[in-house]
């Protein structure tokens, strides 16, 4: 993956928070009425975006975030450069949202430690911390040889 300027880093990051605040309204919460958006920057500067999909047996609910990557990977994509995430209650990003225990696992199953995640206000407001922030002495392909 090439080394982006700072303009097109930052052109990039816009695009994606502006694309994970378009998709809260796709978000499929009928049960929490959390809704959740991701936009996932691939190495290439695709972008693939996934949202919450809830169902009434909870367990088969998937994250936004896990539904950007299995997107991506199923079109054949495994380099990615960064991800935006908003979220909450009746699809009103108040507050920042940031990914569960196991969608922070499936990030490090595909990406680095400098990984970059970005989570949003609804406002635009933004945090930014890498997947070594976020998960800190991870497992991950390279633990099993």
């Amino acid at each position: 993956m090439e080394r982006k300027t700072l303009k097109q880093e930052k052109e990039q990051d816009e695009a994606l928070v502006r694309e994970a605040l378009l998709g809260l309204s796709r978000s499929y919460a009928p049960y929490s009425h959390f809704h959740v958006s991701a936009a996932l920057l691939c190495g290439d500067g695709s972008i693939y975006t996934g949202n919450n999909i809830e169902n009434a047996a909870y367990s088969a609910t998937v994250c936004a975030e896990r539904c950007a990557f299995f997107k991506a990977v199923s079109e054949g994509k495994r380099e990615f450069a960064a991800i935006a995430i908003c979220g909450g209650k009746d699809g009103e990003a108040e507050d920042y949202c940031p990914p569960c225990g196991v969608c922070r696992q499936v990030m490090r199953e595909f990406c680095g430690p400098s990984f970059r995640v970005l989570l949003v206000k609804g406002t635009g407001e933004r945090r930014e911390f890498t997947l070594a922030e976020l998960l800190p002495e991870s497992f991950g392909p390279d633990n099993l040889g």
